[in-house]
């Protein structure tokens, strides 16, 4: 691969020779198989090639098919994947791989299309897989490429827009090489990541200096164009952190908020932060203040944590401990069954897929 050379001047040629000499040496440019390089794509959406290395290393390891994969408990999948956050992927990555091995013979789809159609799976994912692992000429669009088309051509589109985003993806398809989608999708995406990067891209050694529009007119910072705000939420998050003799109570995540399967304490979450008795006075009469354990905790066995932040994409959480220290197991156990949450021993806790803010905590105030 490395040996092929590129004669004329064309954008594809230019951009698969600057790549066939820049590009990062990484595990899944190195294979076709389509699961390998579906579980490298998931994992670094959203996530930077150096935080998402390991965690693609440790998956292949322990899960080296897609039926390997689907085979494994959900729990066991979450708790692999801690730490890399948005754990809809790792969720939908489940549920994709049983549908593969039960649904279509342990096959990947190999058409662009086809793949569309998987859980979890969008444009992006399914052009680069299509490409990397089939050779469908099909163009893979993400930042990277939106940066680096929108200043090497002027293009002004709100990438935001749906009209935008469409004619980004015309002019890619247009530009991508036929007899190598796949190594131009990969050089797109490498050159904006390592090239024409957000801040201080390198212009000086830039094989497109000459023709990019928006290094002519200085204004490399102004592209691409987005210009939808996202709104973010605060939250204020209370942790009641139920403990007797290194038991603890814990629950695992339903419903469509946050941290979906993942396990943590029993939460209280108010419009600002309180202290623990304003706290407990602003519980209603169904809550557990109403099983009066708590008055049993309150002389002198509550540990207040240090406030912790917490940056989701849209959501910013700020987090407050309160480690409750229960006189007896029978205490523990009344008050899981009122709360329906389980006593899990340290070993039980370390075991279970957690969100990286609840694995801090434990790392510092309960191992």
């Amino acid at each position: 691969m490395t040996s092929t050379t590129y004669s004329d001047n064309s954008f594809d040629s230019t951009l698969i020779s600057w790549y066939l000499k820049h590009k990062r040496d990484l595990p899944w440019r190195e294979t076709t198989d389509p699961y390998k390089i579906w579980l490298s794509e998931i994992i670094l959406q959203q996530t930077r090639v150096q935080q998402g290395l390991p965690y693609y290393e440790r998956f292949v390891a322990q899960y080296p098919t897609v039926k390997d994969f689907a085979a494994a408990p959900q729990d066991e999948i979450l708790r692999l994947w801690q730490g890399l956050g948005y754990y809809s992927r790792a969720r939908n990555m489940h549920t994709t791989a049983n549908h593969i091995v039960d649904e279509l013979g342990g096959t990947f789809p190999t058409s662009y299309k086809e793949l569309l159609k998987l859980k979890g799976v969008g444009k992006y994912t399914a052009a680069a897989i299509a490409s990397f692992a089939f050779k469908e000429k099909v163009a893979s669009v993400d930042g990277n490429v939106y940066r680096v088309l929108s200043r090497v051509f002027g293009m002004a589109d709100d990438i935001a827009s749906p009209k935008g985003q469409q004619a980004f993806s015309e002019l890619a398809n247009s530009l991508i090489s036929e007899e190598h989608p796949d190594l131009f999708n990969q050089a797109l995406m490498e050159f904006g990541a390592i090239q024409c990067t957000p801040a201080n891209p390198n212009c000086m050694f830039c094989p497109f200096a000459q023709e990019c529009v928006a290094r002519s007119n200085g204004e490399q910072s102004s592209f691409p164009v987005k210009t939808k705000k996202v709104k973010v939420k605060k939250r204020f998050l209370h942790y009641l952190v139920f403990e007797h003799k290194g038991m603890l109570l814990m629950k695992q995540r339903k419903g469509k908020d946050i941290w979906q399967g993942l396990f943590d304490f029993y939460l209280i979450e108010r419009d600002k932060f309180l202290t623990f008795d304003a706290l407990i006075s602003s519980l209603s009469s169904d809550e557990i203040w109403g099983t009066g354990l708590l008055e049993t905790a309150m002389d002198n066995n509550v540990k207040e944590s240090p406030d912790f932040k917490h940056i989701l994409t849209h959501q910013r959480l700020s987090v407050r401990f309160f480690k409750v220290e229960l006189p007896n197991a029978e205490k523990l156990q009344e008050l899981s069954n009122h709360l329906g949450m389980s006593v899990l021993s340290i070993d039980e806790v370390n075991d279970s897929p957690k969100p990286i803010l609840i694995e801090n905590y434990l790392k510092e105030y309960i191992y």
